[in-house]
């Protein structure tokens, strides 16, 4: 099952190691922090990065989550299971297959999407987004990244993902996100 932890925001990274280091690996499948690939402008130039999907959130892979968070509470950093009232709850199935869907164990990055604008729409061409257009609730051409409105843990979460833009479906592959006047 798939559970949620919380670490300090701007630690996933750091944690996500830690805590695959601390915890056995007979109580811990995997300890992720998922991200996503977007680009960057970078001194003229747009750079590829990798960003945290879920900022201040870890995803363990466990069938014992009560040992899991006895090992958390154990370590000098902040790290806890996510629970309602005194249950630790699981990601639902779908919550799963979003996340599983768009990544792979050793690979927990989702790849950056490609669309093109198509008057007020924007359709997805490429990437883990095509078909997913109703998540998307906003769009950042100037940062490469679409928000998304999902259901995480009970509650509607904005997630933001790389989207690269492009004018038209026949364009050319240079981002709108250069064009002047946007």
């Amino acid at each position: 099952m798939w559970y949620v932890i919380q670490v300090m925001r701007g630690r996933e990274e750091a944690m996500a190691s830690l805590i695959s280091r601390v915890v056995p690996k007979s109580v811990l499948e995997e300890c992720f922090y998922p991200q996503y690939a977007t680009e960057m402008k970078v001194r003229g130039a747009w750079v590829p990065v990798q960003k945290p999907l879920f900022p201040g959130y870890l995803i363990g892979i466990t069938g014992d989550p009560a040992t899991l968070e006895r090992h958390l509470l154990k370590m000098n950093e902040f790290a806890r299971v996510l629970s309602q009232g005194d249950v630790f709850v699981p990601l639902a199935k779908e919550e799963v297959a979003l996340i599983g869907g768009f990544t792979r164990p050793g690979d927990r990055v989702v790849p950056m999407s490609l669309g093109f604008k198509d008057g007020d729409r924007v359709i997805v061409s490429q990437g883990p987004l095509k078909g997913h257009e109703g998540l998307i609730t906003d769009i950042n051409r100037r940062k490469s990244t679409a928000y998304l409105s999902i259901d995480l843990c009970g509650r509607k979460v904005s997630v933001r993902m790389g989207l690269g833009v492009l004018r038209t479906p026949t364009g050319s592959l240079v981002h709108a996100l250069a064009e002047p006047g946007d």
